[in-house]
């Protein structure tokens, strides 16, 4: 079965949103148990752990924000010279009038 190209696309992403919002919360919450075992304290892995958080959902934020800006870019360029295609066969078809006069 062969799938579409934008799947695998979309799969990709999905996984990148993932990547982007776990690594910095593991990241932050294996320093806080370190940080906990080195001074012998219990706050440091719910302090850092949500830290990660609000760090892998910025993350998250700008990723989606570069792939919507990208899309509309792309959107526009196509619309764009879709206009200027269907303009351009409007002045072929429709004669020119300095010359019919």
């Amino acid at each position: 079965m062969k799938f579409n190209r934008s799947v695998y696309q979309a799969l990709t992403m999905i996984g990148q949103f993932g990547i982007n919002m776990l690594v910095p919360v593991f990241i932050c919450s294996f320093l806080g148990m370190f940080l906990d075992k080195k001074f012998g304290t219990n706050f440091w892995v719910v302090v850092l752990f949500f830290v990660g958080a609000i760090a892998g959902a910025y993350n998250v934020f700008r990723f989606a924000k570069q792939i919507f800006q990208r899309e509309s870019e792309q959107s526009a360029y196509l619309h764009q010279s879709r206009r200027n295609r269907r303009d351009k066969s409007e002045r072929e078809d429709r004669p020119n009038k300095q010359n019919s006069v």
